[in-house]
């Protein structure tokens, strides 16, 4: 499955604890955490705006048509998956379950249009993707610019934080055998990673975990969709 815009991420993201790989962890309830106290623990950012998209005004009510025509319009122009709660923020305060209903008639449409795109939930969200029969055309149009690619060292703490968040700095370090805080800190910039609270240990350091933009980045419905030890194991 191709997305209109690729987040470029290479390789497999899995983390292993003495041989084997470890079970995902629930994600926790997301904690604040100021900006001051993340670049205490990892240095500085580069990079540190968020942005989001802004709701643009629409008709205080839709027929159920177009409703339809409008979720998909934004399915469309998203680059990344749309919850039913955003899009109905974005539609005039449409109920979410009218939304529900748009999406469900929006999915049996492109089905029965034979047209090569699909609807996934991706990331507790929707979003608009090319079908898998048309991979190897849509790859001949992806351009990844080289500072998007995640490098191994990168990976390999992204996969560690993602099977055994919340997870703190010091445990990383641990398991790799090397500083992390560089590499930590990027990954926090690019949205993969964000800061989940702190650890009930003395000094209260910060515990990390993964985002939404990272199961969007490798195609994740969930962290149960990560892989488990057999689906590991090569012959």
């Amino acid at each position: 499955m191709v997305e209109k815009t690729q987040s470029a991420v290479d390789g497999s993201s899995s983390a292993r604890t003495n041989g084997h790989a470890a079970e995902p962890r629930e994600s926790v309830e997301e904690v604040q955490v100021s900006d001051e106290a993340v670049a205490e623990e990892l240095g500085a950012s580069e990079n540190l705006a968020d942005v989001e998209l802004s709701p643009a005004d629409a008709p205080a009510t839709l027929d159920d048509a177009g409703l339809e025509r409008a979720v998909a319009a934004l399915l469309f122009a998203a680059n990344e998956p749309l919850s039913a709660g955003r899009l109905a923020s974005l539609l005039g305060g449409a109920s979410e379950t009218r939304i529900e209903v748009a999406l469900v008639a929006c999915g049996e449409r492109l089905r029965a249009s034979g047209l090569p795109f699909d609807l996934r939930t991706i990331a507790g969200g929707w979003q608009l993707l090319t079908s898998t029969d048309q991979d190897a055309v849509v790859t001949r149009l992806a351009r990844v610019r080289k500072d998007e690619k995640v490098s191994p060292a990168s990976l390999e703490t992204l996969s560690i934080i993602a099977y055994r968040q919340p997870v703190t700095k010091a445990e990383i370090e641990a398991i790799r055998g090397v500083q992390v805080g560089p590499i930590l800190r990027a990954l926090v910039d690019r949205g993969l990673v964000r800061v989940a609270g702190r650890a009930e240990v003395p000094g209260h350091p910060l515990l990390y975990g993964t985002t939404r933009k990272f199961l969007d980045s490798f195609g994740l419905a969930g962290l149960a969709e990560l892989p488990r030890d057999a689906e590991l194991v090569r012959d």
